[in-house]
């Protein structure tokens, strides 16, 4: 009897564990298939209108930068992907493809990919293909779609499958992020704020199960790891909170969280608004949620804009994936000026890549980058590098997304950033710089 006792506790303990098991796993709340649009190209003869602009190679500081798309209006929202020999820039405007050199290729309006703003890019290295999102608010049918674009190899310019997925709840342009097997998409609005495809239907132009997940799970990561599981970075009050996504035996999705650790920064708020040269108007500084997070040999990467004794600093950090654990914090700040908007790049050594802008009360908007090596002293960057300077006041303070870090998918130890500086008329152009690692 006792070990028959025995037997049945250890039973109902074993019950109550997978109880609670099944409670922490989270799995898609809807489906829904989706069937691509028909295939794009930039060569669709007259029905993508070209988008040319850009190129002019020079070197400033020591570094070679290019100018990138000059027809924004307050923001230009630009983004970066390098791969299979091409540097590819998305903005609210579309499509801009450039070579390694900076010479300009070919450039497509965003009406090519079904329209829409606040765009996101990335090239996946595992896979070689470029992803692409815009989200469309303007669109007849009220439907908001996001366009999900794939390419189906590492050129640019062969055939893009465009998946249109369906976000009436969306109030503004989400992020990206992938792995070996999943493509992943979070936005705010609505209650169901995640969703998930595999990246192989998408590639090959298939119809796709979209997997939605109630709430959200974070930001979704750039995978630079050989895995499988995409990882989701979320900040709520003073927690980080990671996430994983993986696949079941049956091939759908389900998540877990890997960790909920409180950061115990100082700094962590969100900036205020920077003030600019001959104007009260002030301007966005940015967001303490990251725009990009990078997952490198076992480490999430990620930059943030913050509050920093009232003025916008950008602060970044390391932390190791399994745990939480952060692993290095440094600060970028000033007493005088404002770093605003950020992202990060991160290549296979563990050096790093953070791009911003610089505003005050004597300036205008203007692009910067620092950098640091592996072995540098945790927390520390190099000195400020100046890439552009604006010569002129932004108009309105929704200036956007405007940095753009991302590493070079063909090497995966160059480093590549684009920043937009505000020009005479306070509108947005944007310049990208290229910053080269040894492979050694």
């Amino acid at each position: 009897m006792k070990n028959l006792s025995l037997i049945l506790l250890s039973c109902i303990l074993s019950g109550i564990a997978n109880a609670q098991s099944d409670n922490d796993t989270l799995r898609p709340e809807k489906t829904e298939v989706i069937t691509p649009m028909h295939k794009r190209s930039f060569n669709n003869d007259g029905e993508c209108p070209e988008r040319k602009q850009g190129g002019n190679t020079r070197i400033i500081n020591g570094y070679q930068v290019f100018d990138g798309s000059m027809d924004g209006n307050r923001q230009v929202d630009p983004q970066i992907a390098v791969g299979g020999g091409y540097v590819l820039e998305g903005s609210n405007g579309g499509l801009i493809i450039y070579d390694k050199k900076g010479n300009f290729v070919q450039g497509v309006s965003q009406k090519c990919f079904n329209n829409g703003i606040d765009p996101k890019l990335a090239y996946d290295m595992h896979n070689k293909v470029f992803l692409f999102d815009m989200w469309w608010y303007y669109d007849k049918a009220k439907t908001k779609p996001v366009n999900i674009a794939v390419s189906e190899n590492s050129n640019p310019k062969g055939a893009w499958n465009i998946y249109p997925v369906s976000r009436t709840e969306e109030v503004d342009g989400g992020g990206i992020g992938f792995s070996k097997k999943w493509i992943g998409y979070s936005y705010p609005g609505g209650s169901e704020n995640t969703f998930v495809m595999h990246s192989a239907d998408a590639i090959a132009g298939k119809p796709a199960t979209i997997y939605f997940f109630k709430g959200s799970l974070g930001e979704p990561v750039f995978m630079q790891d050989d895995l499988d599981d995409l990882y989701f970075f979320d900040i709520d009050e003073g927690d980080f909170i990671i996430r994983k996504v993986s696949e079941d035996a049956n091939g759908k999705p389900y998540c877990v969280i890997v960790s909920k650790k409180p950061h115990h920064l100082k700094y962590i708020d969100y900036p205020p608004q920077s003030p600019q040269k001959g104007t009260e108007q002030k301007v966005s500084s940015g967001d303490r949620n990251p725009k990009n997070i990078v997952l490198q040999n076992g480490y999430i990467w990620f930059s943030q804009a913050v509050n920093c004794n009232g003025r916008s600093a950008v602060q970044w950090h390391q932390i190791k994936a399994n745990d939480g654990t952060i692993v290095q914090t440094g600060l970028i700040k000033s007493d005088t000026t404002n770093y605003i908007q950020t992202t990060i790049a991160v290549n296979k050594k563990n050096d790093v890549l953070i791009g911003f802008q610089q505003v005050n009360e004597n300036s205008f908007i203007s692009p910067r980058f620092t950098y640091r090596m592996a072995k540098d002293k945790k927390g520390t960057t190099r000195d400020i590098v100046h890439i552009g300077e604006g010569t002129g006041a932004a108009g309105g303070a929704a200036w956007g997304d405007y940095s753009g870090s991302m590493i070079d998918g063909d090497n995966l130890m160059d480093l590549w950033s684009i920043e937009s500086c505000a020009n005479e008329k306070g509108k947005a152009s944007s310049v990208i710089v290229k910053v080269p690692f040894k492979n050694n």
